[in-house]
């Protein structure tokens, strides 16, 4: 293949990096996890790098936040010196206190937003377990937003990157009806939580095709990569809706808008990112446009020393490493 003025190919990766943090809210030291997820970003040597669950850390003088914990884990590595995107706090006191979305480039970054709620306004439901009862319908907010950037490729090319970290399948928060953090009062409270917590997952990925969509209205070739933690493996509802599959959607014009899962190129056995029960499953996702699917070369997920994210943490205090493994992909501009 012949690549204009010597272009070469680009990485692009997405990690999970499992609420990094400083004690004393860090499950392990700092220096520890360091010396775990160091090497694991290193060795993707990635062009443009995703990062979820980047916590941040207040500042000396107590006002705002940064990210103390991300930068001493760069230090040394190429992605010190990155152009750099974070989710920023809705109080105005820096990043934001827990699981920020922090996109980092080789590549300049021209522009750099979150939407959280601005496209997709907020359903309104009334929980019928909660205790006391609500009086009314309240809003169903996202848990985070989504972050996008255009990065400027060169050679006229911009490429759109979508950063996101869709809601857990985990019950969402019911008034009075849980015993403690772990334990429910009753199953309809839990059943309801859980209702809740699809209703979150389901709005963030709708809010996420609405970008889509809005975006290929302006320009039907966009190139477009999501990418992200979207607990979810690609045949359920988050993915099915960020992808907009024609199978789906019945329609064949609806072809060019569609997202292919780029990991769908590795083997069955390597396509997983995390451990759960005993069980792989892909959850964080390399989602790419028609249009940039011609760029598409190989796909890998570092998941050779992956631990169960439900057994090891009940075998090893402590743990260091992410439960998530880390997937690249290496784009090439054609000829």
């Amino acid at each position: 293949m012949t690549i204009p003025n010597g272009a070469a190919p680009f990485r692009i990766a997405t990690f999970n990096m499992e609420s990094l943090d400083e004690p004393p809210r860090a499950r392990a030291s700092l220096d520890s996890r360091i010396k775990a997820l160091r090497p694991q970003l290193v060795r993707l040597r990635a062009d443009i790098l995703c990062l979820q669950e980047v916590n941040g850390q207040l500042q000396e003088d107590a006002t705002k936040r940064s990210l103390h914990a991300l930068d001493a884990v760069l230090k040394g590595t190429q992605y010190e010196d990155y152009h750099r995107a974070v989710t920023q706090s809705p109080s105005g006191r820096g990043v934001r206190d827990r699981h920020n979305l922090v996109t980092l480039s080789r590549f300049p970054i021209i522009d750099a937003q979150e939407v959280w709620n601005h496209l997709v306004e907020p359903p309104l439901f009334r929980c019928t377990t909660s205790d006391p009862p609500q009086n009314g319908p309240m809003p169903v907010h996202w848990d985070r937003p989504f972050l996008y950037v255009d990065v400027d490729l060169g050679e006229g090319q911009k490429l759109v990157v979508v950063n996101v970290h869709l809601r857990a399948p985990r019950a969402a928060f019911v008034a009075g009806q849980k015993h403690d953090r772990h334990s429910w009062k009753t199953m309809s409270g839990w059943a309801e939580g859980y209702f809740l917590a699809t209703i979150k997952a389901a709005g963030q990925a709708l809010e996420v095709r609405t970008f889509l969509d809005r975006l290929f209205d302006l320009d039907p070739e966009a190139l477009v990569c999501v990418v992200g933690d979207f607990n979810s493996d690609d045949d359920q509802a988050p993915v099915r809706i960020i992808k907009g599959d024609e199978e789906d959607t019945g329609s064949g014009e609806f072809a060019p808008r569609m997202l292919i899962a780029a990991e769908r190129s590795l083997p069955l056995s390597q396509r997983f990112s995390v451990i759960h029960r005993g069980r792989g499953h892909m959850v964080d996702h390399i989602l790419v446009s028609a249009q940039l699917l011609g760029w598409l070369g190989h796909v890998e997920c570092h998941n050779e020393a992956l631990h169960d994210e439900v057994n090891s943490p009940a075998a090893v205090a402590g743990a260091p490493e992410s439960y998530h493994a880390p997937v690249l992909a290496e784009l090439q501009m054609p000829a």
